[in-house]
């Protein structure tokens, strides 16, 4: 049965790769369905081994988005598929959310790195994220298990929103720590620097104050003339050369290093969790209980500080996905060099 059902699922996976390839219409040249993509270093297994009931030619499809901590967590995905003795189509940097998705329901990919705030919100549509990281997965985990995907336990990495100060500042400011002690501080030193997009979300940056016990527009709140809308990629530049004193922030973005950021603790639990985790398709699961080990073994090394010192090495250092992924995936044992 287990056999006809892999069959089946194949099928399913060349029409929904098909259907990925119209996605990527001719104007999308880095679409990431080419070989190309598919590229990691040569490994042997390290504390992540084969099954010793594992069949010949097992094989299974990981995939992946196309932004640095995606690509990243692909190809770890990947190396620790291989070293556990499968085949793998490495179905990674495939741009956007709602693509990798479908390859997961149509049956066109086995395996996946999410974040659990995103299902929740868009591909469930909820309204409003759980800020509490055990319950946010609890929730993602039972409402996509009637979509025949599994959500192996989260990492630790939490990928979302947050407030960040220049380091330097920080005992300028009082020695500010967390969010709740923006209130504490004069009017003239809550000065801010955030996207458009954020400054207008249901879950952003007015929300976000009031959380905090602060009135955007207010006299003694945040006056709107404290507030820059920049670029987001101005943000971090405008808050390391204290255009402002905190600026919003992803708190895995490799800037916060590179930068000296610091990042306030979000201690009323305001931002929604975004914690990744891996994704199975049930199917594939109970055919390779095994990957469960796989991937469990790596989700507690996956930290905030750990993601952004390897997206520092990609997005600064210019370094290539495959290559960081491998490094740190031999430093942690999980595989070892030929």
């Amino acid at each position: 049965m287990l056999k006809n059902a892999r069959i089946r699922r194949r099928g399913a996976r060349r029409a929904a790769l098909i259907g990925a390839a119209l996605v990527c219409v001719l104007p999308l040249a880095g679409c990431g369905l080419e070989p190309a993509t598919a590229f990691v270093p040569a490994a042997q297994p390290g504390t992540i081994k084969p099954s010793a009931d594992l069949p010949d030619g097992a094989s299974i499809t990981v995939t992946g988005k196309n932004f640095t901590e995606q690509l990243i967590l692909g190809k770890i995905a990947v190396l620790a598929a291989k070293a556990a003795g499968f085949q793998v189509t490495d179905m990674t940097n495939v741009p956007g959310s709602v693509a990798v998705r479908r390859l997961m329901l149509d049956g066109g990919a086995d395996m996946t790195y999410e974040y659990t705030g995103t299902a929740w919100l868009t591909y469930l549509g909820r309204k409003q994220g759980i800020p509490d990281q055990e319950k946010q997965y609890e929730a993602v985990r039972d409402a996509d298990a009637k979509n025949g995907l599994t959500w192996l336990h989260p990492a630790p990495l939490n990928n979302t929103y947050a407030m960040a100060v220049r380091s330097e500042a920080v005992s300028k400011l009082g020695g500010i720590t967390s969010l709740s002690q923006l209130k504490d501080l004069p009017v003239k030193d809550r000065t801010f620097c955030v996207e458009a997009e954020f400054n207008s979300r249901a879950d952003g940056f007015k929300p976000m104050l009031k959380h905090y016990g602060l009135t955007l527009g207010a006299a003694d709140g945040v006056p709107t003339s404290n507030v820059k809308i920049l670029d987001t990629g101005t943000v971090y530049t405008a808050t390391d050369r204290g255009k402002c004193n905190f600026g919003e922030v992803f708190t895995t973005d490799g800037r916060i290093n590179s930068l000296d950021l610091t990042v306030l603790k979000d201690d009323k639990g305001f931002f929604p969790a975004y914690n990744v985790a891996p994704v199975l398709s049930t199917a594939t699961l109970k055919e390779y209980p095994h990957l469960k080990a796989v991937y469990d073994q790596i989700s507690p090394k996956l930290t905030d500080t750990q993601l952004r010192a390897l997206n520092l090495r990609v997005d600064v250092g210019g370094e290539e996905p495959a290559d960081v992924a491998f490094d740190w995936m031999v430093k942690q044992g999980f595989i070892t060099k030929p």
